[in-house]
């Protein structure tokens, strides 16, 4: 597999830039060396570029944290996140799994995710004996973000009831600094053997693409390609959508690989994954 140094030499070859942000754009705390360059770069040859994240908050919400981390909002064109997907879905109810929800929702995550259930899009309840649904936002500062199995009493109570779990967030992992903490997918691991019924909002999902080119305005999917850290979302999702695909070796990438993965490690660990990307990035930099 070749890897690429960085962005350049592909950068001509697309029109829209689809870029997760959790290990490519940042690492939790602040942006990597070169990424606000290297966007400026794309920026300046007239490219666009959306965040596509599956982290469970809505959009507005995580514009603010771009913003406390310093990254001008002229460096990209819009953000679509799982959060933003899935409050969609439970304000329109107009998708089949979500038409059948009632509006209670026992909440399993931090109160920094409420966004999700904001306007009406759900109603909280504190037990999971009044719920309709339950609505994983992932890990909660209670419980932790390092060991699944505190989260069994409360996802056992859900599933006494059958409670169908609206997952905002499918990625089992993220990087925080040099962290590696549970997500969302996590915990619908746990619960799949107690019960089923989980539909996971975003990405290896191909429709979570459908806004994403709404907001790049492009409609050739051979001049857009999606970067991502993490095979079985970023890059089996753009894969399944149509669109080309680059493997950045930062965030999850190099907590599994390490800082210098060879050629043929990442071409067997695509394989195995079932994904072909077309290549890999070193770092989202110019």
């Amino acid at each position: 597999m070749e890897i690429l140094e960085g962005i350049a030499p592909i950068a001509d070859r697309y029109d829209g830039y689809v870029l997760d942000l959790w290990g490519v754009v940042h690492d939790g705390k602040r942006p990597y060396p070169g990424v606000p360059e290297a966007l400026a770069a794309l920026k300046a040859r007239g490219k666009r570029v959306v965040f596509l994240t599956n982290a469970p908050r809505r959009a507005w919400f995580i514009q603010g944290m771009l913003d406390r981390m310093g990254l001008d909002r002229a460096l990209y064109d819009g953000i679509i996140s799982s959060g933003e997907l899935a409050w969609r879905m439970l304000k329109a109810k107009d998708h089949p799994w979500f038409a059948r929800l009632g509006p209670k929702a026992f909440h399993i995550g931090p109160e920094r995710d409420l966004s999700v259930a904001e306007d009406g899009a759900a109603v909280l309840v504190p037990e999971a004996s009044e719920a309709d649904f339950l609505l994983n936002t992932g890990p909660d500062p209670d419980r932790g973000s390092h060991d699944v199995s505190r989260y069994l009493p409360a996802l056992e109570a859900a599933a006494r009831h059958r409670l169908p779990m609206v997952c905002v967030n499918p990625d089992r992992h993220v990087m925080v600094g040099a962290e590696r903490l549970i997500c969302a997918g996590a915990l619908a691991d746990l619960y799949r053997p107690l019960c089923d019924d989980i539909f996971e909002v975003g990405k290896p999902d191909p429709a979570v693409y459908g806004p994403v080119m709404e907001l790049l305005r492009i409609t050739d999917r051979t001049r857009v390609v999606a970067i991502g850290d993490t095979p079985h979302t970023d890059l089996a999702g753009a894969q399944r959508f149509g669109i080309d695909a680059l493997w950045a070796l930062t965030g999850l990438a190099q907590h599994a690989h390490g800082e210098n993965p060879s050629a043929e490690t990442l071409r067997e660990v695509a394989r195995h994954e079932g994904v072909e990307p077309m290549a890999a990035l070193r770092a989202l930099r110019w």
